[in-house]
């Protein structure tokens, strides 16, 4: 596990080392599929967060658009460091658990 893994995404390579068997850069865990970015708003839950953005939804009948929140619970690897309003990146992954599909691989500035 302590071989780095090239993921594709042309992210930076955290300093840090971690043992996780789903961190996408030490462990080698697959990604694919969708990509998001967001703000984390809790990281409570043990190498858990939640992840939100906002969206804009058109209303036909008003001919506006009204704006929407996506909230996605994430896995949060140890070697990120990642705290509560840190703005990230999320790929879609094999599912971790009965409400984790999506890892984050990038802290954006």
């Amino acid at each position: 596990m302590n071989k780095v893994i090239d993921i594709g995404l042309g992210v930076k390579v955290p300093d840090e080392k971690c043992n996780d068997k789903h961190c996408v850069f030490h462990a080698g865990f697959k990604i694919r599929g969708r990509e998001f970015i967001g703000v984390v708003v809790r990281t409570n839950a043990q190498k858990t967060a939640v992840v939100e953005w906002e969206r804009l939804f058109y209303l036909s009948k008003y001919q506006r658009y009204e704006k929407r929140r996506s909230r996605l619970q994430v896995h949060n690897t140890l070697c990120m460091g990642i705290k509560v309003g840190d703005k990230v990146r999320i790929v879609e992954s094999r599912p971790i658990s009965k409400t984790k599909n999506f890892v984050i691989v990038e802290r954006l500035l």
